[in-house]
C-alpha cells in the first residue's frame, strides 16, 4: 500500500501532515505533526493545553481509541467556587481554567501505539514545521479575525492575552502576519525534553506556578497526575458495515444513534426532504438520549450497555414520526479542530483538538504563549446536577472523531468541530456519501442544518443554510421544522472531513469549503520506520 491522504481544515496544516506520511512517516507521526501546526494556525480552535481523542485502525486489527481529555483539578469542587462566590463557573478567566489540559498526552500515548509496528519519527522533525509557523508567522485568516473581534470585551482584563493576541492593543485581522514566538519556545521545549515535560517536567512546573499565580484552582499535583487512556471505542452495525465512535463522557453515542436509527428507518426511494427530515429527527431522539445518559464514566446508568442495542435503537427509530418533533432541548457550544488520514501501510487515523470555546478560557501561560482550555464551563455547581463539578472528575465533551468500517472493504475516517453541530454533521456526510451515492466533496460541501448550538451560537433552533432551505424548506416546514436560514457555506455549520481508503488501496481526501483546509492525496515515497 503506498497511496496516502489526509484531511484536515487549514490546508498547511494537511501540507505539512501529507509531507510526513509522503517521507514514509506512519499516520500518528504525521497527525502529531499537524496537530502541533495547526495549534499555531487556528489557535482560536484549539490549543496545546487542550483535549484530545483519537481513532486509529491498523489493518486486520480492532479500532483503538484514546481519550486525552483532563479532569477537573483536585481543588476543584462546588465548595470551593462557592467560597469564590461563584453560583456558575465563569466561561473566561482562572476560575474556568479547572481542567487539565490532556492533548499532549492523547500524542504521547498513540506514539506508544504507533512504536508496536514501526519507529516513530523523532520529536524534534515532528514539530519543527509548527515552530516555523509561530516564529515566523502565520496568515490571519477570517476565522481567527472574527474569533478575535467577537471575544475582545470578554478578553479585556486578561493582560497575557491582550499581550500575544492583541499585539499594540490591536485586533488581529485577516490577511495579517501574527507570530506567536513564546509558542515556538514552548514547542522547541517538548521537542527537546520530550512530551512528558509537560505534566512532570520543567514545563509543568512553569505551568503550575502560572497557573496558581492568576488564581486558577489547578496545581502542580494535578498535572503529575495525568495520563491519557486507551479505551474501548463504541461500536454500532448498519446495513453497510460497523461504526466506531468514542465512548463517555465524549457525545459520540449521539453520533451513533443518529447513524443506527437512520439506518433501521431508511428507504432508498425517499427524496432528499424525506432523508432531511428523518436525520433531523433521529438526532432528537439521540440527543435526548445523550443528555440523560452522558457523563464521566463513573456516573453512567446501568442502561449505558443497552443503549446501541438492536432493541433500543429500534424502540428510537419507532418514536420518529411524519411530523416534527418539537424542540429545542438544552445544549453546548464548542470549539474544535478534526483531522483524519491514512498511511503507506493503511493504519488510519481520526482526531479531534480542542479547547472548547474559542479561545478556551483566556488564559494564557506567560512566556509559553500558550492557551489554556475552559472545558470544565460544562460543568454545573449544582450538586444534584448529573454533571456535577467534582474533582478528578471530567466534563461532558462534544468532540467525537469517527471512523466506519464498510462490508465492501473501503475505510473511512470522518470528522468535524462545531459542538452539537458534530454529530448531525458526521450524519450528513456519511449518509450523503453511502446512501445518497454524491461524491466526497460533494457530501460534505452540499447545503447542512444544525439542530441547537453550535460554536460561536447559542441558539436552540434549526439552522439551515440558504441554499439547502431553496429546495427543502417548504417541504420541511410543512412536516413542522421551524427553520433559520443562515448564508450558505457558513461557518457555524462546522468544518468537516474525511479520507477514504478503498479495499485495493486507493485514497480519497475532502475538506469542507466552509473552513481554510484541504483534503490532500499522495503517493508514499520514503522509507522512514
Amino acid at each position: 500500500m503506498t497511496a496516502i491522504g489526509f484531511s484536515a481544515p487549514h490546508y498547511q496544516a494537511s501540507e505539512i501532515g501529507l509531507a510526513v506520511l509522503r517521507e514514509g512517516g506512519s499516520a500518528i507521526d504525521a497527525m502529531i505533526a499537524a496537530a502541533a501546526a495547526i495549534s499555531v494556525l487556528y489557535p482560536h480552535m484549539n490549543s496545546l493545553a487542550g483535549d484530545g481523542f483519537w481513532l486509529i485502525h491498523k489493518p486486520g486489527e480492532a479500532p483503538r481509541a484514546i481519550d486525552a481529555c483532563g479532569p477537573a483539578a483536585g481543588l476543584a469542587s462546588i465548595e470551593w467556587y462557592q467560597y469564590q462566590k461563584q453560583t456558575t463557573i465563569p466561561g473566561r478567566g482562572p476560575l474556568a481554567a479547572l481542567t487539565v489540559g490532556g492533548t499532549l498526552g492523547g500524542w504521547q500515548r498513540a506514539r506508544d501505539i504507533a512504536a508496536e509496528t514501526q519507529a516513530n519519527i523523532p520529536l524534534p522533525e515532528l514539530l519543527a514545521p509548527a515552530i516555523s509557523l509561530a516564529k515566523q508567522g502565520i496568515r490571519v485568516t477570517d476565522s481567527l479575525a472574527a474569533a478575535s473581534h467577537k471575544v475582545m470585551m470578554e478578553m479585556a482584563r486578561l493582560e497575557e492575552f491582550q499581550r500575544v493576541f492583541a499585539p499594540g492593543n490591536q485586533l488581529l485581522e485577516a490577511g495579517q502576519t501574527f507570530t506567536n514566538p513564546d509558542l515556538a519556545d514552548f514547542i522547541a521545549q517538548l521537542a527537546h525534553a520530550g512530551l512528558d515535560d509537560f505534566y512532570r517536567g520543567a514545563l509543568a512546573n512553569d505551568i503550575a506556578s502560572a497557573l496558581t499565580a492568576v488564581g486558577s484552582p489547578l496545581r502542580l499535583d494535578d498535572l503529575h497526575g495525568y495520563r491519557a487512556q486507551e479505551v474501548a471505542p463504541l461500536s454500532v452495525t448498519t446495513r453497510l458495515g460497523q461504526c466506531f465512535n468514542l465512548p463517555a463522557p465524549t457525545q459520540g453515542l449521539a453520533s451513533l444513534l443518529i447513524l443506527a436509527i437512520y439506518d433501521r428507518l431508511f428507504q432508498p426511494g425517499w427524496d432528499e426532504s424525506v432523508r432531511v427530515h428523518a436525520l433531523i429527527e433521529a438526532t432528537k431522539q439521540a440527543f435526548l438520549v445523550r443528555d440523560r445518559e452522558v457523563f464521566d464514566p463513573r456516573r453512567l446508568s446501568e442502561r449505558w450497555p443497552a443503549l446501541l442495542s438492536d432493541s433500543h435503537v429500534e424502540q428510537l427509530a419507532g418514536q420518529v414520526g411524519l411530523q416534527a418533533l418539537p424542540w429545542p432541548q438544552p445544549a453546548a457550544p464548542g470549539d474544535t479542530v478534526w483531522m483524519g488520514c491514512v498511511d503507506k501501510n493503511g493504519v488510519m487515523v481520526s482526531f479531534i483538538q480542542s479547547i472548547y470555546w474559542e479561545f478556551g478560557s483566556g488564559v494564557v501561560i506567560p512566556d509559553m504563549g500558550l492557551v489554556w482550555n475552559n472545558r470544565g464551563v460544562s460543568f454545573s455547581l449544582d450538586p444534584q446536577h448529573s454533571n456535577a463539578l467534582a474533582p478528578g472528575y471530567k466534563p461532558f465533551h462534544t468532540l467525537n472523531p469517527a471512523m466506519m468500517l464498510l462490508d465492501d472493504g473501503r475505510r473511512i475516517s470522518y470528522g468535524t468541530m462545531g459542538g452539537e453541530g458534530q454529530p448531525q454533521t458526521q450524519a450528513a456526510l456519511l449518509t450523503r456519501y453511502l446512501y445518497d451515492g454524491l461524491s466526497l466533496e460533494q457530501a460534505i460541501s452540499r447545503g447542512r442544518w444544525l439542530l441547537g448550538r453550535t460554536w460561536g451560537d447559542n441558539n436552540h433552533d434549526l439552522k439551515m443554510e440558504q441554499d439547502l432551505v431553496d429546495i427543502l424548506g417548504d417541504s420541511l416546514s410543512a412536516r413542522g421544522h421551524m427553520i433559520k436560514p443562515i448564508p450558505a457555506h457558513s461557518e457555524l455549520m462546522g468544518h468537516a472531513g474525511a479520507v477514504v481508503h478503498t479495499a485495493d488501496g486507493r485514497v480519497a481526501a475532502a475538506s469542507d469549503p466552509r473552513s481554510n483546509g484541504a483534503g490532500l492525496v499522495g503517493e508514499a515515497v520514503g522509507v522512514a520506520g
